[in-house]
This record gives C-alpha cells, structure tokens and sequence, in this order.
C-alpha cells in the first residue's frame, strides 16, 4: 500500500469537482470561506477548472473533463494534497476514464472526500494499492468554527494526528443554508454507539486489519464491473484482513440489508475482520418492524467478527476521518471508541 506524504507547512492544496462543484448555495459560499481559511492558516490553493462548474447531469461537468480534471490534478506537481468540492450522483461515469495506470505511476498524492467520492477513494485503493481519505469535502471547512472532526480531518492531512475518538454529539438535521451558509453542526443527538458482541463492563473489543469500504450506494454500483478488484485486493492483503467500514446515503433499511447482501454473496467479505458501520442518513427509520441495526447485524452474524454501528463515519455529521487502505487497530469500550492508522514504511 502506498501512502502519500503529508501536507507540509505553506504547502499547496487544490480542489477538484469529479462530483459536484461548488455552484449554488450554501456551498458556494462556503467554498470561498475555506478558502480564506486555508490562506489565513500560511497555505496557497488551486483550484481545478470544474470547481465552479454545474454543466454536468450529477457531476460538475461531462465524465470525461471531470476525469481529466481529477488525472491532470492527480499528476500535477502544482498541489500537494487534494480535496473533493463535494459530493454528487454519478461519478461512477467518471470512472471509466479515471487513468488508474497513471494514478499507479504517479508520486502518491492524498485525496479527501466522501459519498459520491467512494468512487475514488476505494478504487485507488483495490486498483492502484494508494490510501485515501473518507473524509469532509471543501466546503465542510468553510465553517466558522470548526467542529473538532473538521481539525481532526485537517490534522491528518497533515500527518498531526493518527489516532481518533468518538464525538460526543452528532448532527440529525442541518441548519445549513443559504442564509447560513457557515454555521456549525446542529448537534441534538448524543452518540449512540453499540457493538455485536456487546461489551462487557470494564473490557474492550479490539481489531486490527486494513480498512476498506466507503458509501454502500455506490459500492454496490462498482460491484460486479471492471473496475471491482475487490477479490484480488482480499488475496494481495490476505495477512492483513480486512475491517469493511460502510455507510449510506439514499438507501433506506431494506436497501442497506440488500446491498450487505450482494457484497456478501460477490466475496466481498471472505477475508473480514470486522465491520464498522456509520450512521445511516436514513437514521431512525424502521420498515417491517425493524431499523438499519437489527437489519445490519443478522446478515453480518455469521461472519462471527466485530461488528461496530452508528459510527461517526459518513453523512450524519461529525464524520472521523478513516484511510482507505490503512491498516488501522480498533477499540471499543461500550461508549469509547478509537481507531489508530498505521502508516506503514
């Protein structure tokens, strides 16, 4: 696995749109206060030519300029780390000209986004073996104070800080908007985090594998192309295990249970080592008497590994930062949870 250099002190970071661009509000407002962000913290910026491009269908601009977009900025000597403006509908278009060959040649560079961005995030990693960050997109940091996942986040594009802890409270409905385009999370909830098996007072359950895994909606879009790797990624790293961390955007209950379903019966899942499962945004909704947990977890049992749910991982904000392709060691206390990367020389 290949790991990129760290953002260093007045480095360069640039913003690619292979998803959406920053074009309507709040995010394009938001967009312009990270970057004076960013500047007023010594870093210089660059933006890629979809940044402030709405000419596509679910993505800023045709799938082939949003690729070479992302494969110029990729190569470029003139950013150091980049950054997803955001997330979107149909990257998986992107894809097909998304240079994986190249991306294997070049000097690995990080990338951070989430959602729609899986779509890179988890292919650099079973194509080209360089980790990525599933992680806040551009306009997230264009918040007036940061939420202390937004400096985690930052912190590890900076290689400051490889181990992380739960957030106390999340976000079940946004107040962001046009006419608050900066304002912080609306945190009413108090982290919900629970555990299969459950654990015992005064103990822990631990894990220790490579991550992998991003947003199940579009995981199961890649599912079963040419471009699911997914089995020979199982095989390179079989030593290792791997701990499948998964989330959802659209997908209500039954469609989270389906797609666990399909990964399960592709092989997906023959060298798992545990799961870590994020907040879903269809959070709270129960169909046929039973929500996304109990959904989750009877097609997972027989795996008889961890399984970890309502994560700050993904769409209900805060989100952790998680690299895709690290190896990584877990521990849960029942409230308490860590995940700690291991930036293998």
């Amino acid at each position: 696995m290949r790991y990129p250099e760290f953002l260093k002190d007045r480095g360069t970071i640039g913003f690619v749109a292979p998803s959406m661009g920053c074009t309507t509000e709040p995010y394009r407002s938001a967009f312009d206060n990270a970057i004076k962000r960013f500047h007023s913290m010594g870093y210089k910026t660059i933006e890629g030519p979809n940044c402030r491009c709405d000419s596509g269908i679910g993505i800023s601009n045709t799938p082939k300029k949003c690729a070479e977009e992302l494969n110029e900025s990729y190569a470029s000597a003139d950013s150091d780390v980049l950054i997803s403006c955001g997330g979107g509908e149909l990257m998986c278009e992107v894809v097909p000209y998304i240079d994986f060959e190249r991306v294997k040649q070049s000097k690995p560079k990080w990338y951070m986004g989430y959602s729609d961005n899986t779509n890179f995030t988890f292919l650099e990693a079973t194509i080209a073996d360089t980790a990525g960050i599933y992680g806040p997109c551009a306009g997230s940091f264009g918040m007036e104070v940061w939420h202390e996942s937004l400096t985690d986040a930052f912190d590890l594009l900076c290689g400051r800080k490889l181990s992380f802890t739960n957030y106390p409270m999340w976000e079940k409905e946004s107040i962001k908007d046009e006419n608050a385009p900066f304002v912080g999370y609306n945190l009413t909830e108090k982290s919900c985090i629970s555990s299969i098996p459950a654990v015992a007072k005064e103990s822990r359950l631990t894990m220790r594998g490579r991550l992998l895994g991003g947003c199940m909606d579009c995981l199961i879009n890649l599912l079963g192309t040419s471009f699911d790797h997914v089995r020979e990624f199982n095989e390179r790293y079989s030593d290792d295990g791997i701990i499948w961390f998964l989330e959802a955007c659209d997908l209500n209950v039954m469609g989270m249970r389906r797609a666990m379903w399909q990964m399960k019966n592709a092989g997906w899942f023959s060298n798992v080592k545990g799961f870590l499962i994020g907040r879903p945004a269809h959070f709270g909704e129960e169909m046929f008497g039973i929500d996304h947990r109990q959904a989750l977890a009877s097609l997972l049992r027989e795996f008889n590994v961890p399984i970890i749910m309502d994560l700050d991982i993904g769409h209900m904000s805060p989100m952790m930062p998680v690299i895709c392709g690290s190896m990584a060691d877990v521990s849960f206390d029942g409230s308490n949870f860590t995940i700690s990367y291991d930036i293998e020389q």
